[in-house]
């Protein structure tokens, strides 16, 4: 999923180059016939065309929303793990005692630790899952 505040023309035409060729030459074919060869019963009715497109425009319409939930969804999680972190940070701080100078490294363990904890879970986030289509290009 590619989540951003804005896309250039260019970034879709690099996502999509491979449908884009397909679909030209499917939709040149027909339409050569249909202007060189006279073939006129090429010609396909308006109604079923634009059943077609009210039906894709549903479709991606709730495809659109259905990202969107995710993409806030994260952003919940996301804003939980930050506030969380701040707490614990706070807590360390100010509910463990440092009277000696061996007691004053356990603030800074437990801080590498959650750090550790949160680049854990950075790598985790970011592997690639089985059930994602993604195409790795070699």
């Amino acid at each position: 999923m590619n989540a951003s505040n804005s896309y250039k023309v260019s970034h879709f035409i690099l996502w999509t180059r491979e449908k884009i060729i397909k679909m030209l030459i499917i939709s040149t074919v027909p339409t050569l016939l249909f202007y060189f060869l006279d073939w006129k019963w090429l010609a396909i009715p308006w109604v079923p065309i634009a059943l077609l497109g009210t039906a894709t425009a549903f479709i991606s319409g709730f495809r659109n929303t259905q990202t969107y939930g995710r993409l806030w969804e994260a952003r919940q999680i996301y804003g939980s793990i930050i506030n969380n972190s701040r707490t614990f940070g706070i807590m360390v701080k100010d509910f463990i005692r440092t009277e000696n100078s061996d007691q004053k490294d356990i603030h800074k363990e437990l801080f590498y630790r959650h750090f550790a904890w949160l680049t854990a879970l950075r790598f985790q986030l970011r592997e690639v899952k089985v059930w994602e289509n993604v195409k790795i290009r070699s």
